[in-house]
């Protein structure tokens, strides 16, 4: 059993900043890639931002110089510091995490809840 819990969404204005964490609990061996996602009204989700075991990350280009993923392995928690906030990253985040419960199990896909961002004046 592994849990998720995200936190730090809220409303902002235009041009500041929010921190989002998520962090994972249960039957962890390892995790592999970590990664945010978000999904604004009617459209798909989309991915934001990974980071893998060892530090590499990618982000997508509407985010690109804004906003910045970082991992801490002795938490197994993943953060999103978002700054320069425009109103098109109103969206719901989700965090998701690619865990593996032993060391002879492949890992799976957890996703987190949800945390609102509303990004408006």
């Amino acid at each position: 059993q592994v849990q998720l819990v995200e936190s730090g969404g809220g409303l902002v204005q235009p041009g500041g900043s929010l921190r989002l964490s998520c962090a994972a609990s249960g039957s962890i061996f390892s995790i592999n890639v970590m990664g945010w996602y978000r999904q604004a009204p009617g459209k798909q989700r989309e991915l934001v931002a990974a980071i893998s075991s060892g530090g590499s990350t990618n982000y997508a280009d509407s985010v690109k110089g804004r906003f910045t993923i970082s991992r801490d392995n002795a938490k197994n928690t993943v953060y999103l510091q978002m700054n320069s906030l425009k109103p098109e990253d109103t969206a719901v985040y989700y965090c998701n995490l690619d865990i593996a419960g032993t060391w002879y199990n492949k890992g799976m896909d957890y996703w987190g809840k949800g945390t609102l961002v509303t990004v408006s004046s």
